[in-house]
């Protein structure tokens, strides 16, 4: 039986750990062949774990020129580039705007605005060379609903839409589907590190009642990624329980 991804080649960033990590793991065993980059090193572990047909790459995704490696790594590993999940993200300083510093504003808008703008930038071009693709990036609920003192994580996710929704209008005649997924509640690092009454009180504030598994999202990337999406494009996909509802 066919797997979804079968032949594809996917680079997916923040691998190392939370949705990144589980989506190596669907990707690999749906039949993509991945690169599964962070810049922690725990992309090292990851791949181990996947095995098979996925390699680990070390990059800062802020910077051009690791950019550029990541994706030129995929076709000289695989002789071709199919997908690209720009996932890599960080929180940031919480602070009310009229506190905080510039330095973490930058930080915040380099790693979660900037890398998804050279994902676009050069696997575009790469993409073109092969017939075309989907680019898969994580916006978040935050980049429709305001969270007080996360001002740099909202405007930061709301630029990926933007990038996401320009995008897929320059290319979808070329072949290219872009699309973004905003998360709400997930299982990662960050939540696990809220005080119990925390994450009691976004539970509640959940219809579903519960915070999501990190394979959830992992589950949407691989549809956004396989053929079973092919007329879907500019799209902001919402996944977070209900929560952005009431």
């Amino acid at each position: 039986m066919a797997k979804r991804l079968d032949g594809k080649v996917a680079v997916i960033t923040g691998a190392g750990s939370g949705m990144g990590a589980a989506t190596v793991e669907v990707f690999c065993r749906e039949g993509a062949s991945v690169i599964a980059v962070d810049i922690s090193g725990q992309e090292e572990a990851v791949a181990k774990k996947v095995g098979g047909k996925c390699i680990p790459f070390h990059a800062d995704v802020s910077k051009g020129k690791d950019v550029q490696a990541m994706l030129d790594n995929a076709v000289s590993a695989f002789g071709r580039l199919d997908v690209i999940f720009n996932n890599a993200g960080i929180q940031g300083a919480i602070a009310p705007i009229g506190e905080y510093r510039e330095e973490d504003y930058d930080q915040v808008m380099a790693v979660n605005a900037r890398s998804v703008f050279l994902g676009l930038r050069y696997g575009i071009p790469l993409l073109l060379r092969f017939g075309g693709g989907s680019i898969i990036s994580t916006a978040s609920m935050a980049s429709e609903l305001a969270f007080p003192s996360m001002s740099a994580y909202c405007a930061a996710k709301g630029a990926v839409q933007m990038l996401t929704r320009t995008a897929a209008a320059e290319y979808g005649k070329q072949g290219i589907r872009v699309n973004a997924i905003l998360p709400g509640p997930i299982k990662t690092g960050i939540t696990k590190a809220l005080p119990p009454e925390i994450i009691g009180a976004i539970e509640k504030a959940t219809p579903l009642g519960y915070i999501a598994e990190p394979v959830q999202i992992a589950n949407l990337a691989l549809f956004l990624a396989s053929e079973e999406s092919a007329f879907i494009t500019g799209a902001s996909v919402m996944i977070d329980g209900g929560y952005s509802i009431l």
